[in-house]
């Protein structure tokens, strides 16, 4: 792709994005375009994106760009009506940076902030999950934002829910919106 090409995908992405309402989203998924291509964007797995070598540094524009990403089976993509340009993601698109637990009807309900603005209850639809990393056997705990994509919970974050987390037959967890999300066992195995 050219530096003409690449400018241009990212004009038509930025012009696409503002088309959301407010802070809405717009029907990425509904959006089928037959144009695509490639663009030099890497969302690193610290959270930050890259364009060209360089960290975009504004906040508004990351915001705006994380609004158009969609996932597909061949993977990550900023989508517009006429055209989709493919990016790189390192591990999960954003970061859940901040937790807040408020009470609905007497049961807990964990709400987490992302990098890029969202706000997202864990429960019914989106779920929290764990994997262990197999080169560090460290946990890397996830949450769905929406439609396939996911944010990285912050080791922080991660710490706050763990101790809040309460055990069900040997594995610690929390609840959230009526679901159990179980985060590991609560005792280290023996070597």
């Amino acid at each position: 792709m050219t530096e003409l090409d690449s400018k241009a995908g990212l004009d038509g992405v930025i012009a696409a994005a503002k088309q959301a309402p407010g802070r809405g989203l717009p029907p990425v998924h509904l959006w089928n375009p037959a144009h695509s291509g490639e663009i030099d964007i890497v969302i690193k797995a610290d959270g930050r994106w890259i364009h060209e070598g360089a960290t975009i540094n504004r906040a508004p524009l990351v915001r705006l760009f994380s609004t158009v990403l969609r996932k597909d089976p061949d993977g990550y993509w900023l989508v517009t009506p006429v055209e989709k340009m493919k990016i790189t993601v390192e591990d999960a698109p954003f970061i859940a940076n901040a937790l807040d637990v408020a009470q609905m009807d007497g049961a807990p309900v964990l709400s987490f902030s992302t990098n890029v603005g969202d706000v997202v209850e864990a429960g019914p639809d989106n779920a929290l999950r764990v994997e262990i990393d197999p080169t560090t056997q460290e946990p890397r705990p996830y949450l769905h934002v929406r439609r396939g994509l996911e944010a990285l919970i912050s080791r922080p974050v991660f710490y706050e829910l763990v101790e809040m987390a309460q055990e069900r037959d040997g594995v610690l967890g929390v609840e959230s919106a009526g679901v159990w999300f179980p985060l590991g066992r609560s005792e280290a195995p023996v070597s």
